[in-house]
């Protein structure tokens, strides 16, 4: 083998295992922006996900997309597997890489494309439903695509540009992001009834950067290795600075303006930013200056801020950010091939965009591709996604969606929520299996766990009444507003772990059953002296009351004094900057 080869060939191994690296990315950034109560799942997805595309991309997906020169779909040697001669895929992409390193390049460039769907559909979407969806994707919507534009088709004949995927990966996988997000419909309790947005923030944003960082680090194979040659390490190096350069970009864009227009440099606008960054330069990176690529990354920035908040605002509900990264900003990346491409910046860069004498065809193709894409992939997926919808069905339950879809849809839980009590010869899993005998006159040391009952004095001044509810997380806001309203200000809120008569979920750990699984719940205690406690047990009743099991318990407690530590006040007084 030429020297060539074993260099080619190694990079294009590199490459694409760094893109392949991805996948952990996009679990970590998809996890932490979602609820803890679905982390299985979302972890599960973007395990069999790639699962799932490299089977449908083997059987069918890369006959599709370089199986000839047909100008719409590949026609010719479709099927690879069980086919002995691969020669006719020789010169397909380039010829100093054996045949099975290009379909493995390819491969996971096209699991990126289904992984975006993931989050844009996470904490609803049913399991099943998912990997059938991420099925057809591959086999058949993303090939037909990128034989358009990298199988020699009708959109690479009339000079569209897309180096690296800008709008074969992220764009694809943005409109079927859209698609099934605006099937599904928003979370609960994403929306309130007058369409006020309400946030459902991540539950790990540590995991999140992790994978933001991991992502950033595959993007240096995503892009660079679309080369899929070291021959010219000038390329190489180029396209990996205009990569970097569009990220730090947006990183600082973002993150000034989330600053400016919430008050804040919210964190999760930042990590949005960063990936925005790094699409919009995926399809010109090798077309572009590094001047260029700081100004396109710049406006990739500021762009992803609104684009989520648009989202928002017209009410597709996208957990982690999909639609305003990768489609936002893989639409605007596209059209900045035609806008600031600049011939012979690179080796592979023929052709000069508008901004440098080129004149508007460039741009042109660029856009007729944009919206020819478009329109294939959005109708496309809706129609799938639709189909789905009647046969099998779509969304979990509202009940499995509140419990979480790591029950409902796995049996299995992320974090262990109950911790293991320690005893002589085994584990203590609850109070009934303490047997403690507490007497009037025992100097026994009781365990912290063991409640002991409270003798109440007799105190003088108004009476003071402490209310605990115990109620479902998605009822929180409703109950604030109304606590609120009657003049309740001052709250503490806990999340919890219980049941009543529901008895938890079943859940099991490498398939063996554990004790029963204890539900998410949330305990809201406020101290009351001048309100009327039947008025607030009215109100609160009002407020969570749907007939339903798991409505939720109200325990009433007088409380014998509160001391305000800061000034030493009593009683009322020292509740009336809380109440």
């Amino acid at each position: 083998m030429e020297t060539t080869m074993i260099i080619d060939t190694i990079w294009v191994f590199l490459a694409g295992i760094l893109v392949f690296f991805m996948n952990l990315g996009f679990a970590a950034v998809e996890a932490g922006f979602a609820r803890s109560k679905n982390t299985v799942n979302i972890l599960s997805k973007n395990f069999i996900v790639f699962a799932v595309s490299s089977l449908g991309f083997m059987l069918l997906g890369w006959g599709i997309m370089f199986g000839g020169d047909n100008p719409f779909i590949g026609t010719e040697n479709l099927f690879i597997l069980g086919n002995a001669d691969l020669s006719f895929y020789n010169d397909t992409l380039t010829s100093n890489v054996p045949f099975w390193g290009k379909f493995f390049f390819q491969l996971v460039f096209c699991g990126t494309a289904a992984t975006i769907v993931s989050g844009a559909v996470a904490e609803r979407v049913k399991y099943l439903s998912f990997i059938i969806f991420s099925f057809v994707l591959t086999l058949i919507i993303y090939p037909i695509v990128g034989h358009w534009i990298w199988g020699g088709g009708w959109l690479a004949n009339i000079g569209f540009m897309d180096f690296a995927g800008d709008t074969v990966v992220h764009s694809v996988g943005g409109w079927a992001a859209l698609a099934g997000a605006l099937i599904l419909g928003p979370r609960i309790g994403k929306y309130s009834k007058d369409g006020k947005i309400k946030a459902i923030p991540g539950h790990n944003m540590s995991l999140a950067v992790i994978g933001l960082f991991i992502l950033w680090l595959g993007w240096f194979g995503f892009n660079p290795g679309s080369t899929m040659s070291f021959q010219n390490p000038d390329d190489v190096m180029h396209i990996l600075m205009t990569t970097n350069t569009a990220a730090i970009a947006a990183i600082l864009t973002s993150t000034a303006t989330a600053w400016i227009i919430i008050g804040k440099p919210d964190l999760g606008m930042t990590i949005n930013g960063c990936l925005a960054g790094l699409v919009a330069i995926t399809g010109s990176c090798a077309y572009v200056s590094i001047e260029a690529s700081l100004l396109i990354g710049a406006i990739a920035g500021i762009l992803v801020v609104y684009a989520v908040m648009f989202f928002d605002k017209i009410k597709v509900d996208d957990p982690v950010g999909a639609t305003a990264v990768h489609l936002a900003c893989g639409v605007f990346g596209t059209i900045c091939v035609g806008l600031f491409a600049k011939e012979g910046i690179t080796s592979l860069s023929t052709q000069n965009g508008l901004f440098y004498g080129g004149g508007f065809q460039l741009l042109w193709a660029q856009i007729i591709g944009i919206v020819a894409v478009g329109a294939f992939v959005f109708a496309s997926s809706l129609l799938v996604w639709y189909l789905i919808k009647k046969t099998i069905g779509i969304r979990v339950s509202a009940e499995e969606e509140i419990a979480g879809l790591d029950i409902g849809e796995h049996g299995n839980i992320a974090y262990p929520d109950f911790a293991l009590v320690a005893s002589g010869n085994g584990y203590i899993n609850s109070i009934e299996d303490i047997n403690i005998e507490v007497t009037d006159n025992s100097k026994d040391t009781v365990p912290a766990n063991v409640a002991v009952p409270v003798v109440h004095k007799e105190h003088s001044g108004d009476k003071m009444t402490k209310v605990t509810i115990i109620t479902n997380q998605n009822k929180l806001s409703a109950l604030q507003d109304a606590l609120g309203n009657l003049g309740v200000t001052g709250l503490t809120v806990t999340n919890v772990l219980g049941h009543g008569m529901q008895k938890g979920n079943p859940t099991f750990f490498r398939g063996v059953p554990m004790d029963t699984r204890l539900l998410p719940k949330v305990k809201v205690d406020v101290v009351i002296c001048k309100i009327p406690i039947e008025t607030l047990v009215d109100t609160v009743k009002k407020v969570l009351y749907t007939g339903n099991i798991g409505d939720g318990k109200i325990f009433i407690y007088d409380v014998e004094d509160v001391i305000k530590i800061r000034t030493n006040e009593h009683g009322y007084d020292a509740l009336q900057d809380e109440e």
